[in-house]
């Protein structure tokens, strides 16, 4: 496939070390979705979560047959690690690192680049429902509208498990 793919990944976990998700997002060049996958990964830290996440995607992307990526995460510290700005000096993180640098190496052309929390939200809610529903998701369902009143409740969501106040009527 000679079209560039973008790549967009994120990590998380509630805790740090706590339950932890990915989610990644494979788009052609005009911002089509490709691949749009979230993945629950059980205990880990924020750092691991992130390289979890990147790793999955290069290995999606190499299934897709992809040879030229444009790969954004919203991780300064993961991008700049990949680009060899900064020095990977947690022992945890190095063997992830080298992981995701080798596939990396398999590609034809590949430009991480860092990108804001705002322009990476369908990665970080994929990544944010898998935690919610501890496994794998594809899809991302909006938010129900929550009813007109109800004095004050609070609400989960059942999509992505966030929480949020129901204004009641004075």
């Amino acid at each position: 496939m000679d079209q560039r793919i973008i790549v967009n990944f994120d990590g998380g976990s509630r805790g740090n070390p706590g339950a932890a998700g990915t989610g990644v997002v494979l788009a052609a060049e005009d911002g089509t979705p490709l691949i749009t996958v979230g993945r629950y990964i059980g205990r880990a830290t924020n750092n691991v979560a992130e390289y979890a996440a990147l790793i999955d995607a290069l290995r999606q992307a190499k299934a897709l047959g992809a040879r030229k990526l444009t790969v954004r995460g919203d991780s300064e510290l993961i991008i700049k690690q990949m680009r060899g700005q900064y020095r990977v000096k947690n022992p945890a993180l190095r063997e992830l690192h080298e992981q995701a640098a080798t596939l990396a190496d398999e590609f034809e052309d590949v430009r991480f680049e860092h990108s804001p929390r705002h322009r990476n939200s369908l990665a970080d809610r994929l990544a944010n429902l898998a935690m919610s529903r501890k496994g794998d998701v594809t899809d991302v369902d909006e938010l129900p509208e929550p009813p007109p009143s109800h004095g004050g409740q609070r609400i989960v969501c059942p999509h992505c498990g966030r929480e949020f106040q129901l204004e009641g009527e004075s």
